[in-house]
């Protein structure tokens, strides 16, 4: 596998790394080019929920090998690409910005 590129949602089960004996998904953030051992990598990113939110920021050090691809369908896409969204509070209020993703 090719190192994994920014936005990647990847599997990451116990044939990356034997810490992972329950399977997590996980976005990445950033692939480090840290010398390391022949086909392991350092990744920055987040573990996702089943609704494809981010739980918790993590740096895991795992084999290239062992990560999987996740194709996303079309609904989990448009969650992960949401940006800020606009919602007002009635009429005489003004706009709140609120952070999605």
């Amino acid at each position: 596998m090719l190192p994994p590129r920014s936005g990647d949602v990847l599997q990451v089960t116990r044939a990356a790394s034997v810490q992972f004996a329950q399977p997590i998904l996980f976005r990445v953030i950033r692939a480090h080019d840290w010398p390391t051992y022949d086909g392991w990598i350092w990744l920055d990113g987040y573990e996702l929920n089943a609704a494809m939110d981010a739980v918790a920021r993590r740096s895991i050090f795992v084999q290239l090998d062992g990560l999987r691809a996740v194709r996303l369908t079309a609904p989990a896409q448009r969650h992960l690409n949401a940006g800020p969204r606009t919602m007002t509070g009635g009429r005489n209020s003004s706009p709140v910005r609120v952070r999605v993703g």
